[in-house]
């Protein structure tokens, strides 16, 4: 199963631009909002794994 980290670097009206976290020389991927969870905002880490994204939740450290 292909899984990917994404951050969103920045909210455009009806789209997000999400950034890969592991390979953020990709440059910006442009997602329509959605396709993404309702409460996103800049800097909301995001998993996509099995055609969809959910909110990657911070481990307490």
């Amino acid at each position: 199963m292909i899984t990917f980290q994404y951050r969103v670097a920045g909210i455009d009206g009806d789209y997000a631009n999400l950034e890969r976290i592991d390979a953020p020389e990709e440059g910006y991927k442009l997602v329509a909002r959605a396709l993404l969870p309702p409460e996103i905002k800049e800097g909301t880490k995001l998993l996509y794994e099995m055609l969809q994204y959910s909110i990657l939740e911070e481990q307490a450290q």
